[in-house]
C-alpha cells in the first residue's frame, strides 16, 4: 500500500514537472478551443462583449494590479508586445483579464496599465465580475487555473499569453515571461490572411 501511493504521488509530481516545463520552454502551444460569451467592463467603464472582438485577432492574458510577483512582467511584456506588433503594421487587440475583480476597478484597471503603456487604443483591461466567475472562465475557456494565495493577499495564476482568433477561438498560447515575439506576430499574420 505504501509502495503504491508512493508510487502515485511521484507519477503526480512528475507529470506535473513536465506539464510546467513544457509550458516554459517558448515555443508555441496549439489549442483549440471556441470561448464562451462574457460581457465585462473595460478600463474606461464600458460594457464589453465578446461580439466586440468578434473579425479581430487578439492576445490575452491574465494580472491583477497590486500582484507582487509575475503580473509586472507579463504587463510589461505585454507592452513590448503592443509596441513589437505596432512597429511591424500588424493589427490585433490586447485583453487583460483582472484575476482579483473585488480589487480591481476599472480606475485601477487603467492606473495600472498606463504605468506599461501611453496607448490603451487597442488594449482592453477586463474586470466587472466575481472571483468565482473567472477562476471558472479561465478553467473553461483557457485550460488555467486561478486560485486565490490563503497566506496573503496574491492569487496565483498562469503566466501565459492566449493567441484568440477572429472568431473567438483560442488557436495558440505562449510563455509570458519569456514571450516570443516573432512567433507570435508571425502567427498573428497568418491569421490575418485566413
Amino acid at each position: 500500500m505504501v509502495k503504491t501511493r508512493n508510487g502515485l504521488f511521484l507519477a503526480v509530481f512528475l507529470v506535473c514537472v513536465l506539464l510546467v516545463t513544457a509550458c516554459g520552454d517558448g515555443k508555441p502551444h496549439k489549442l483549440n478551443i471556441k470561448l464562451e460569451s462574457f460581457q465585462y467592463i473595460d478600463q474606461e467603464g464600458n460594457r464589453k462583449d465578446i461580439s466586440d472582438l468578434k473579425g479581430k485577432v487578439w492576445v490575452a492574458d491574465f494580472i491583477f494590479t497590486h500582484c507582487t510577483t509575475v503580473c509586472p512582467m507579463l504587463t510589461a511584456n505585454m507592452s513590448d508586445l503592443q509596441q513589437e506588433l505596432k512597429n511591424a503594421g500588424i493589427k490585433a487587440e490586447l485583453v487583460s483579464f483582472s484575476v482579483d475583480p473585488e480589487n480591481d476597478n476599472p480606475d485601477a484597471i487603467k492606473t495600472y496599465i498606463s504605468k506599461f503603456s501611453d496607448d490603451l487604443t487597442n488594449w482592453q483591461g477586463l474586470t466587472g465580475y466575481s472571483f468565482d466567475d473567472i477562476q471558472t472562465f479561465a478553467r473553461s475557456n483557457f485550460k488555467m487555473a486561478i486560485q486565490k494565495d490563503t497566506a496573503s493577499d496574491q492569487v496565483i495564476h498562469g503566466t501565459s499569453f492566449f493567441l484568440v482568433d477572429q472568431t473567438g477561438t483560442v488557436v495558440s498560447f505562449y510563455d509570458g515571461q519569456e514571450p516570443p515575439y516573432d512567433k507570435i506576430k508571425k502567427d498573428i499574420k497568418a491569421l490575418e490572411r485566413s
